[in-house]
């Protein structure tokens, strides 16, 4: 007799695990500290049985804040041998209230806190305020010149970070001696998931560079060897912002620069889109070339509240489906740079799933939303709660019991199909 797992059992008991009080560290080992939109999503499963430790994950991280209004990638509230690059890489002591790295990563907080404060009560006058600053920073160190497209200066900025679409400005990077290290993500995850050492190098050399001018953002802005501007992380700012004049005008507070900073974004997103791959890209700005084929984030127009070109979007989220048995794949699955297992290069991610599934939701495409619940659970149901998904077998990929695909599973995969349920969470008030 087969037994079915208890999937709602095991994402709690990882969420438990992973607690490091205050703070849910992604997956034991391979990612011992906070990290930064990996926190924030585990706030919607910790909402779903524990409110009060869901307001506590955001407010532990925006306890990092940069004076800057920056909230870094990565919170190193412990020490741990684990994991490389550590905080004597990123020197960053003196600029930061707490260790941390000196990038950022994708801005979901205003959203999360959205969720929560529609189930529970508005956030602190002072929350709100912080992720202001926060988003502030992103439109002043990441778009400088106010073209509305948000910058990344590192791979990592992106929460994505060996997609193909870096291999181009990587390569024209000249890679100085980065001196001797040890990767330990290879101690835990076998090598054909993670990226490759090429790019390790870049990824220490960018680092460097940041380091080496104080994490200045205008000499990054001006300098840095990798300045790309993403579809993704401006998807994800931008349906923030939104949620933010939300939360903004509930609190009482005059959202009336948010609104300006949304018409800019609104009026420049049309910039990633390239005729030739049909889709929106990301686009070096260094040099103006365009990424040849769609990503995931791709499809996240909807999520930002971007509605041209949706009839050409939903046409190429068609044809990725008969490309791969699982929706959606990080990559284009027809691209020879398509790899089915290799971290950002081809695996499903429960998270991008979400806001994509948000997006079409609202947009209207309710089967196809509901064709990336569906698969988002199927996955879960037969391979329980790793890192990502193999798109072809369904099988794990990278890290495993893993916080966030756990934290997806309690607020939306394993929740009831209704529409009601579709986006929102069914909290409870047992603290």
């Amino acid at each position: 007799m087969t037994v079915t797992p208890n999937r709602t059992a095991e994402a709690k008991a990882i969420l438990h695990n992973n607690d490091r009080g205050g703070y849910t560290v992604p997956t034991a080992d391979l990612y011992p500290y906070q990290w930064n939109w990996d926190s924030l999503f585990s706030a919607l499963g910790w909402a779903v049985f524990d409110i009060k430790r869901a307001w506590t994950e955001i407010e532990t991280l925006f306890k990092a804040q940069w004076p800057s209004g920056m909230v870094p990638h990565i919170v190193f509230w412990s020490d741990s041998a684990s994991y490389f690059p550590g905080p004597d890489v990123w020197q960053t002591s003196g600029i930061a209230p707490a260790t941390s790295s000196g990038i950022s990563q994708p801005p979901v907080a205003a959203t999360i806190v959205r969720r929560l404060a529609e189930i529970d009560r508005l956030p602190p006058r002072a929350l709100y305020e912080a992720i202001d600053r926060w988003h502030r920073w992103w439109h002043r160190a990441r778009d400088p010149e106010g073209r509305g497209v948000i910058a990344i200066s590192h791979p990592w900025e992106s929460g994505r970070d060996n997609l193909p679409d870096w291999d181009a400005p990587l390569s024209q990077m000249e890679v100085t001696a980065t001196g001797h290290y040890r990767r330990r993500d290879l101690d835990h995850v076998d090598a054909a998931m993670r990226p490759h050492q090429a790019d390790y190098d870049r990824y220490l050399a960018l680092i460097d560079y940041g380091a080496s001018n104080g994490w200045d953002d205008a000499a990054v802005s001006r300098h840095s060897p990798f300045w790309v501007a993403d579809p993704g992380v401006t998807a994800v700012l931008l349906r923030a912002e939104r949620d933010l004049i939300w939360l903004g005008e509930a609190l009482g507070f005059d959202t009336a620069a948010i609104e300006r900073r949304v018409d800019r974004l609104e009026s420049g997103f049309e910039q990633f889109w390239h005729d030739k791959a049909g889709t929106y890209c990301s686009f070096d700005l260094r040099t103006g070339q365009h990424a040849q084929a769609g990503t995931s984030a791709s499809f996240l127009a909807p999520y930002a509240g971007i509605d041209q070109h949706t009839d050409q979007l939903i046409e190429e989220l068609g044809t990725w489906s008969l490309a791969c048995t699982y929706l959606v794949p990080s990559f284009d699955p027809r691209h020879g740079d398509f790899e089915a297992l290799r971290y950002w290069r081809g695996p499903v991610w429960c998270m991008v799933n979400y806001m994509i599934a948000v997006g079409l939701q609202e947009l209207g495409a309710h089967d196809w939303a509901e064709r990336l619940k569906s698969d988002t659970a199927a996955l879960i149901a037969a391979n329980g709660m790793p890192e990502s998904f193999d798109p072809n077998t369904g099988g794990p990929v990278g890290g495993k019991l893993f916080t966030w695909t756990a934290a997806l599973w309690l607020a939306w995969a394993g929740g009831s199909a209704s529409d009601a349920n579709f986006s929102g969470l069914t909290a409870s008030t047992d603290h």
